[in-house]
This record gives structure tokens, sequence and C-alpha cells, in this order.
């Protein structure tokens, strides 16, 4: 409906690219069929190379193939939107596409069909999530109280044993664990609450909100759904207003800070500005704690207890972080709510408003962002009236702004207004209390048991330079936490990145710097060489187009020039 007359198709595939329903205005049908977009039609790389349906299903996101992006000729006039769809446990379901077989406009204009496209995608997934699991428990939840209820809300199935059997991607993404690591928990491993008194809420106050914290301190609003007949006939009774307090953030400034001297120094400014209207800028690499120091700041000033708002620059589509920052009013663009929407930056009202990764900011949306610090208002899109606003704001990133301004990736103006106080959080191999940290992730990697760690362990731990810093340890300690046998995580049970084992690639060498067998010295043996080091590489990354051509440093097109040339076809393509 809301595409109709504009020239364009909406096209649903399954999970191999294969077409299983499409509609679009009678007089098009037959221009669609002609390029092959028509029910039964495969459109997967391996077929078609690359295109908006096919690379979407490699690169599982959202994105747009536009005319000469399409690696076969024939397909050069078409601009094509596509968003993969999810099931409940994450695996890839299907893909949501929206074609027009010609267009001259630019790729710019293709923007609000590809947030189209992404948008329609994750209500489809909210919706298949629910009914889904409508005979089971569903815990429903977000940070900010307004968007529970919305598709963009946590969800998370669990029966009656409190083992969850799935959650959806905003659920992994507010608790900061990979879907298939939250798949099987119990669900007080995750909540600071039982599953007796967690059940008492159901059957309560109708949509009555009540406030929920997870094992990391975070706090939540949540519903919890499901049939009275699940219900166990013993269990408490609770409403909304009988809740106790529930504990702060359990991460504080100090505990944060360790031992270390430069985190030490960080805590003594922040202690000494927070309350002062004064804008902080984070720096360091990525995973080194920023948002969870974000967090922390926000619950030792005077703001605690007023929203916390975290926007991920760098995550949210290009099409999307306009409307999700400042949000729009009924009819500001296609595919509009009708209620209109308030953006990040309002729901953070009187709180803190945390800008992840704000180096990926799109130049024109800093110029918005640099009137609101300015101003001190918020103009939503399609609103001729602006909204004034209060926050404190806290920005990160792992950038280096100042290389970003002089290349004019980043606004001279805007990067002063942020910088009221910069502060680096130092990388995990710098840290001098790295043995005191990786003890501490352990113990609280551990599900409470009293795990203990053998000194040749720790000590590879304590060599390894740590590329991912804090969020790499984490992850890291968990898996060896799981796969130890006796209570002690030993070298065994630690990746082989990090025991000194690396491979010798000499496939890569002799593809990228023209390294050769002894006996390929003819054009022959050569060409022969190139081609058995494509077949090793893309066997070693699964036939991933995208992740061998990014291995090899070529595009997607180059790798299918180089495979054609060497008479690599589908054919060869492993059997799934």
């Amino acid at each position: 409906q809301r595409i109709a007359g504009s020239g364009f198709a909406v096209i649903l595939t399954d999970g191999d690219g294969v077409i299983v329903n499409w509609i679009c205005d009678v007089n098009l049908s037959r221009p669609f069929e002609r390029v092959g977009l028509w029910p039964g039609a495969i459109w997967n790389e391996e077929n078609e190379g690359t295109n908006a349906i096919g690379t979407a299903l490699i690169e599982q996101r959202a994105l747009t193939i536009h005319r000469n992006e399409h690696f076969c000729s024939q397909h050069i006039q078409l601009t094509c939107s596509a968003a993969p769809i999810f099931d409940p446990q994450g695996r890839l379901l299907a893909v949501l596409d929206i074609s027009a077989t010609s267009s001259q406009d630019s790729k710019q204009s293709q923007l609000h069909t590809l947030a189209l496209a992404y948008l329609s995608a994750r209500m489809i997934e909210h919706g298949f999530f629910l009914r889904v699991f409508r005979q089971q428990w569903i815990l429903r939840f977000h940070h900010q109280p307004e968007l529970v209820g919305q598709s963009s809300e946590g969800l998370l199935a669990f029966g009656n044993d409190g083992r969850i059997l799935a959650v959806n991607q905003s659920a992994a993404d507010q608790l900061k664990q990979a879907r298939y690591q939250l798949i099987g928990q119990h669900i007080d491993a995750l909540f600071a609450i039982t599953l007796e008194t967690l059940l008492g809420y159901a059957g309560g106050q109708p949509r009555a909100l009540w406030p929920i914290v997870d094992a990391m301190g975070n706090r939540f609003f949540a519903l919890l759904y499901g049939s009275e007949q699940r219900l166990p006939k013993n269990r408490p009774r609770l409403t909304a207003f009988e809740t106790k307090p529930l504990p702060l953030a359990m991460k504080t400034l100090e505990s944060l800070a360790g031992k270390d001297p430069l985190m030490d120094y960080n805590v003594n400014c922040i202690r000494r500005v927070m309350n002062k209207r004064v804008n902080i800028l984070l720096t360091g690499e990525t995973g080194t704690g920023k948002e969870a120091f974000t967090r922390a700041i926000h619950d030792a000033s005077e703001r605690a207890g007023k929203p916390f708002v975290a926007v991920n620059c760098a995550s949210i589509p290009e099409t999307l972080i306009e409307s999700e920052l400042f949000g729009y009013k009924y009819g500001a663009f296609t595919g509009a709510r009708q209620e209109g929407r308030r953006g990040k930056i309002l729901q953070a009202h009187g709180g803190t408003l945390f800008l992840d990764e704000i180096g990926d900011m799109p130049p024109p949306l800093q110029t918005r962002l640099l009137r609101v610090l300015e101003e001190k208002e918020v103009l939503p899109l399609g609103s001729d009236t602006p909204v004034p606003v209060d926050v404190f704001l806290i920005s990160a990133t792992h950038r280096n702004l100042r290389e970003y301004m002089a290349t004019g990736a980043f606004r001279e103006d805007l990067y002063y207004r942020l910088n009221g106080l910069e502060l680096r959080l130092p990388a995990l191999r710098e840290r001098s209390d790295r043995l005191l940290l990786i003890r501490n992730v352990l113990a609280a990697e551990s599900d409470g048991a009293n795990l203990c760690i053998s000194d040749d362990a720790l000590m590879a731990l304590n060599a390894y330079s740590w590329p991912g810093n804090i969020r790499q340890l984490r992850n890291v300690l968990r898996t060896a936490a799981a796969l130890c046998d006796d209570q002690c995580v030993r070298l065994e049970n630690l990746p082989a990145e990090i025991t000194g084992s690396v491979s010798n690639d000499a496939s890569w060498r002799a593809l990228n710097y023209g390294a050769i067998m002894p006996s390929a010295t003819v054009t022959g043996g050569l060409a022969q060489a190139e081609r058995e080091a494509l077949l090793s590489q893309l066997d070693r990354h699964g036939w991933n187009i995208t992740n061998t051509a990014a291995h090899l440093g070529f595009s997607r097109n180059t790798l299918y020039r180089k495979m054609r040339k060497h008479g690599i076809q589908p054919r060869e393509y492993p059997t799934p």
C-alpha cells in the first residue's frame, strides 16, 4: 500500500533466495517478469552474482544494490533494496526486497526505500516471534518504557522451567550477548530476580510496566505475557506497585577504574565535572568499556534515576539514524508511524544521552546535532515546532577525530562542542592491573562457580595483545569457564590465537604476492596456482563470497571475475 503507484514491487524470498511471493501494480508485472523477478526464480549470489537479495543473504544485513552495482549486465537497470528476516532463534528465514526495474536517480535516492524494507522486516520478525511463542512465557522489555510494546522492544521466550527458548536481536543487543549464548540459559542467570518472583507479575495489572535489573546492573522496564493456564498454582501474586526498590548499577566508577593509574585519573576528572553541564568525550579502542563507564558516570551523577539512552551511531543504518535521533511527526516520510515517534534525544530529556561511535555519524547529521547542542532544542522530522531538551551528553569513539577533521569527515565546531572534557580509556594491554582484571572477569563469567586458573593459562592471557580488549576477554573467559572440567581454567581451554598456534597461510601469499610453486614457471602453471589459491580461500571461508573477497582485498565482483576466469562454477560449491 505504501509504494502503490511508485513503480516498485515488494518481493519475498525464502532463505535460499527463491522468490515465494511478490506484489506490484498490475501494469508492471510484465517488466518484472522479463528481468526474472517472479515466483520460483532463484536470486542467490551463486546464480545471479551481486544483487540485493543474494547479497543480503550472504552479508545478513539490509542493503541497496543500485544499477551497475549488479554483477550481471542484464540487471544493471534495476535498483533493489533488501533486508533479511530472521526466525526467533536467529536463523536466516527469508529476505524482503523492494525493487524497481529502472531508475535514473542516484543510489542516495533509495535511502527511504531501504529504511522501509528494514523496518518492515523487523516488524515481521516481531510479529512472527509473538505468534510462534504465544503458548510460552514472553518477557517484553526495553531501557525506555515507551518502547515496550513496539517492534524495537526486546523479546525473550522461556518455559515454566525458566530456560530461555528464544530471544530477538533487540534483546540480545540490550543484554550485550549473542543470541546463541542466551538460548538455554536460565532466566535468573540474566536478571536479578527469581523465576517465582518473575512469574508473580503475570496476571497483575494489564500492561502495567515494572522495573527489572539484569546481572550487570542495567535497568529495564518490562511486561510478562503468558497463558493463565501456565501459572504455577502457588505462585506469588505481585503488581507493579508492590515491587521493592531495586539496586543501582553494580558497576561503579571505582570498580571500573580498578588499580590502573590512568583509569583512576579519569574517575577523578569525571567526579569534578559530571554535575557541571560539561560534555564528555571518551576515546579508546573498541571494547575498552566505554558504554559501561558511561553508565557508571550516569549512576554516579545527579541525574541517576533519570533516563539513560545509548545510541550506537555505527550500528543504525544511515537511512534510519536521523529519525532515530531526532524523531519524526506523522507523515514525515513514507512508512512513518501514525502517532509519530520521539527520537532518542528527547527520550533522554532530563537524563544522559550516550552517543557511541560518534565518529561514524554522517556529516549532514553532524550539522543537526550541533544545532541541538547550541540551541538546546530538537526539531523532529516533518515538524516546524522545536522542542526544548536538557541532556547530559557523553560521546565516545575509537576513531581519530582530529584526522577526520583534517579530511573534512568530521565537523571541527562539533568536535569542540562535544569535547568539554576528553578522556582516553586505555586498551587492555596497556592496563597495569591486567591480572586483577582477568581474575575479576573470570569470577563474573563463571556463573557463581569458584573457578581457579592455572599459572600457564594466566601467563598466556596476560601476554596476549587483546585487540578486542575487555569485550574479547569476557567472551574468551566465558567460553573457558564452560569448557573446563575440574573447576580450573587451563591452557587447553583457551583459543589457539592466545596460546600461540598460528597457521601458515601459504595460499594467501600465493594469491596476493605472486608466490608460486617451483613447477609453476610457465603461464599455465601460474594460472593453476592462482586457481588453487582461489579454491583454497573459498573453501577456508565456507564459500562465503563476501568474507573471501574481504580477506583477499578484492571486491566481490573482482572475485567473481577471477572465479569465472578459472572456470570455478556454482557446481563446484559444496553441497549444504
